[in-house]
């Protein structure tokens, strides 16, 4: 079992290859021990190489609704009026503390990912 740091795209694709080859390897064998090495090597280089921008809150928000099938009307228990609701998912209103925490507990968001910055649509 020759494992090798992931230097180039080549090397990342071809661990990409021998890990969908061992997908289904049984753990705690010798291809499963593969397939977990291999696996932390391709992390490793994904965060390195090609690093994940932070998660928009309010594109969370409406793919949690769309999971759900909630619509505008749904949030208003959580961040108050349609109004609010309206100017929170259009970008005019900053998401507040407390509806962060509402969010968080009531559609499952984690709140690491409401707290992160994101533009703010200006009045026109």
């Amino acid at each position: 079992m020759e494992l090798k740091p992931i230097k180039t795209d080549a090397d990342f694709r071809a661990a990409l290859a021998d890990i969908e080859a061992l997908w289904d390897a049984e753990p705690d064998t010798p291809d499963g021990d593969r397939l977990d090495l291999l696996m932390t090597l391709v992390e490793a280089y994904e965060r390195r190489h090609h690093p994940m921008p932070p998660a928009d809150p309010i594109a969370a928000i409406e793919f949690m609704m769309e999971q759900r099938g909630l619509t505008r009307a749904d949030l208003e228990p959580i961040i108050g009026s349609s109004g609010r609701v309206s100017e929170v998912l259009n970008r005019r209103r900053a998401l507040s503390l407390s509806m962060i925490r509402r969010l968080s507990d009531e559609l499952r968001i984690p709140a690491e990912i409401l707290i992160q910055p994101y533009d703010l649509k200006q009045a026109a």
